[in-house]
């Protein structure tokens, strides 16, 4: 999988959701998510291996697909990289 391509960039986007118990904090493509999961930082691209991970208290950082950098403080979570699709599943996500 090789991702879609971004506007005006070279990176490759794919779809991330972050979700809490209160609903979608976030739905859209995305080049980039860095969190803290159970074994150190992570650094999430297009076509990155499909895994599963517990995440960290920390500060996530997403570049979205026009170049945008937005972070936001999540509590401990479920990071799962797919196919087509990246979900981040926390008990809380608040914008910075």
């Amino acid at each position: 999988r090789s991702g879609r391509e971004s506007k005006g960039a070279k990176m490759k986007t794919y779809k991330l959701v972050i979700s809490t118990p209160l609903g979608h904090a976030f739905e859209g493509e995305v080049m980039f998510l860095s969190v803290r999961g159970a074994e150190g930082e992570l650094a999430i691209m297009a076509g990155h291996v499909p895994f599963i991970t517990t995440v960290r208290p920390c500060t996530c950082k997403i570049i979205l697909e026009d170049d945008t950098e937005r972070c936001g403080e999540l509590e401990s979570g479920l990071l799962t990289v797919g196919e087509g699709e990246t979900t981040l599943l926390s008990d809380s996500f608040r914008w910075q």
